[in-house]
């Protein structure tokens, strides 16, 4: 009716421009509403930056880059079709013009199958490194810092008082809290055999009597330590890194030398866990010492619930250091706290899978339902020959399943690729298992076929006589 091609990519563009602009807006309103909640899921401060000219220059070059990405294709393209043939119904586009949405589905499973296969992993590197034994009973014991002068002397009026309320089995003290050790890379030790080329890397912690029964420890060999003997201010209890760091077979009896004091091995423990669970448990050594400890490890009775112990602990410290408040921390939140990288990880990567996931969904169903209504006269005539509504269906469906076949080859390999390198940060790590990949691939293949089922079993039972009734 008279429009020039010009006219026509001015309709388009502006067309795209105010789809973009209203998707713009409606996504601002969807971060403004999300952002508390995913600044308390990232642990960070976030907001919009209402003030800021750069923000607003930046959105709309991309509004408009969006904007021209997204019209150039009808702009350019339709505008050229033959109006003659277009509207005889004689214009048939050619392969080329479907190559466009065969890639952006490729590239957005692409994406959802790395996010997906990432999602997994990381869940399993947090799993893996959680069921690690870690040397110890964590659960029941809490640690309270002696960060004030009143406490110093009264180990044993605290000890005795807090066993006798009936709300504590054991209480100890060390020169560490229970999840990390503060002293590290300690030198001046030698034993027999050792090569005098090698740098001394231990961790060192002090502590009580019966910081070993408080804690739980897994003995190996030897004994704990013992108010029975006398000779136990000269003894260390060594873990089994250190055993093996020091290269000892029978290390029982023996005698190392630190910092020119002569000290007598008398017990080996299991690995425990102080730092990262990611690590390999650094090689520590134990020694008694009740001078300098800043840290009070306490065995709640298991037979009495939290709160009612908690009570009763708070009670005796008021009475012997009224002036210091009751503060404690449990081990087992602070060991979960070593953690809470990974789990954020892993929650932001589900939070992305899950868009990215809606998104590719989005995009193939919308070609799914594309191809459909330009496929419907050949339905019908398949349907007249014979053609029975799943033999229909597969037809259609089969075409989207080969592209996610193909984002699956492309996908796989960079999530492998990148994740080995993520894992390779790790001492302790677990492996990229098999079942993971292929747990994504059938799940890819599943969502892609519950997508696009809907409009192709819609099209396969469509009456013949319905599309063809123009021919």
């Amino acid at each position: 009716i008279g429009s020039v091609r010009g006219q026509l990519v001015n309709q388009f563009l502006t067309e795209s421009f105010l789809v973009v602009l209203f998707s713009f807006v409606l996504a601002l309103s969807l971060v403004i509403a999300v952002i508390p909640w995913f600044n308390e899921l990232a642990d960070k401060n976030m907001d919009v930056p209402w003030t800021i000219p750069y923000f607003w220059l930046i959105s709309l070059i991309f509004i408009l880059i969006t904007s021209l990405v997204a019209g150039s294709y009808p702009a350019l393209y339709l505008s050229s079709f033959n109006p003659l043939k277009a509207l005889k119904g004689s214009f048939s586009p050619d392969r080329a013009a479907s190559i466009p949405r065969k890639v952006l589905v490729v590239v957005q499973f692409t994406v959802s199958i790395i996010l997906i296969i990432g999602t997994i992993v990381v869940w399993q590197q947090i799993q893996f490194a959680k069921n690690r034994p870690i040397g110890y009973t964590r659960e029941g014991l809490i640690m309270i810092r002696k960060n004030a002068p009143e406490f110093w002397g009264k180990f044993n009026a605290l000890r005795n008082e807090l066993k006798a309320s009936g709300a504590v089995v054991e209480m100890a003290e060390s020169s560490s809290p229970v999840t990390e050790s503060w002293f590290n890379n300690s030198t001046g030790f030698n034993w027999p055999g050792k090569d005098p080329n090698r740098r001394d890397d231990f961790a060192t912690v002090a502590v009580t009597h019966e910081y070993g029964k408080t804690m739980g420890w897994n003995f190996i060999l030897g004994r704990d330590y013992s108010r029975e003997f006398s000779t136990d201010s000269s003894a260390v209890i060594l873990n089994e890194a250190a055993v093996r760091y020091m290269g000892l077979t029978d290390p029982i009896d023996e005698e190392i030398t630190w910092n020119g004091k002569k000290f007598k091995v008398i017990g080996v423990i299991k690995d425990v866990i102080m730092d990262s669970p990611y690590t390999s448990a650094k090689q520590t050594v134990f020694s008694l010492n009740y001078e300098g400890n800043v840290w009070i490890n306490i065995r709640m009775n298991p037979e009495m619930s939290s709160s009612e112990a908690l009570t009763k602990i708070e009670k005796v410290f008021q009475a012997l250091v009224p002036s210091v408040p009751f503060d404690f921390k449990f081990t087992e939140v602070e060991f979960a706290n070593k953690f809470a990288a990974e789990e954020r990880i892993g929650m932001l990567s589900n939070v992305f899978s899950i868009l990215a996931i809606l998104i590719s969904c989005l995009g193939l169903f919308g070609m799914a339902s594309f191809v459909a209504a330009r496929r419907k006269k050949e339905v019908g005539v398949r349907k007249i020959l014979g053609a029975s509504s799943l033999q229909l269906w597969k037809m259609l469906s089969t075409e989207f399943v080969l592209l996610v076949g193909i984002s699956c080859s492309i996908g796989i390999p960079i999530a492998v690729y990148f994740l080995n390198q993520w894992l390779s940060r790790y001492e302790y790590r677990t492996a990229l298992s098999v079942w993971v990949i292929l747990i994504t691939v059938a799940g890819t293949v599943a969502i892609t076929l519950l997508t696009v089922s809907f409009q192709t079993i819609r099209a396969a039972l469509v009456n013949p006589v319905n599309s063809l009734r123009s021919e």
